[in-house]
């Protein structure tokens, strides 16, 4: 019987392993779980900034508002420019008024080139490139900027 007490493990001792181990095991889990989500990319899926629109014939004479683009079409006999709709401020969609743009939530006022007026925007309204796709429709592409003074002849 002395032999088997001597064989024997204290309590403490044991449970001074296991915690031990247990500690060593999730050290080892975490390293593994941290390695494992370095090797996966962060790839953050953008939507498309070029939209393609409807045919040139298809908008009547003088600005459309494209409320899903959030961009005016502007139609001037057989040429079209596209300016943004979003106030440079704080994102608000901007509306068209007399003779330009006017920005119902902080009153900014912009001319008919986009041009700050007067308000809290910082800068003017972007004008987008306008381009004819092959199958003969507008097509925005929101992430090229050009002159306000750039239209597209059809």
């Amino acid at each position: 019987m002395n032999d088997q007490v001597k064989n024997q493990l204290p309590r403490r001792t044991f449970l001074t392993l296991c915690l031990g181990w247990c500690s060593t095991l999730f050290a080892l889990g975490a390293s593994l779980a941290a390695a494992g989500r370095f090797l996966v990319p962060n790839v953050l899926y953008e939507p498309n900034r070029r939209f393609k629109a409807l045919r040139p014939d298809d908008y009547p004479e003088g600005p459309t508002f494209m409320p899903n683009l959030r961009v005016f079409l502007f139609r001037k006999g057989n040429s079209f420019r596209a300016a943004s709709a979003v106030c440079t401020h704080l994102g608000c969609t901007v509306n068209l008024a007399g003779g330009g743009f006017h920005c119902p939530c902080h009153g900014s006022v912009f001319d008919t080139s986009g041009t700050v007026v007067s308000g809290p925007a910082p800068a003017g309204l972007p004008w987008f490139e306008l381009t004819l796709s092959r199958d003969g429709r507008l097509v925005i592409d929101t992430s090229q900027k050009v002159k306000a003074d750039k239209y597209l002849v059809v």
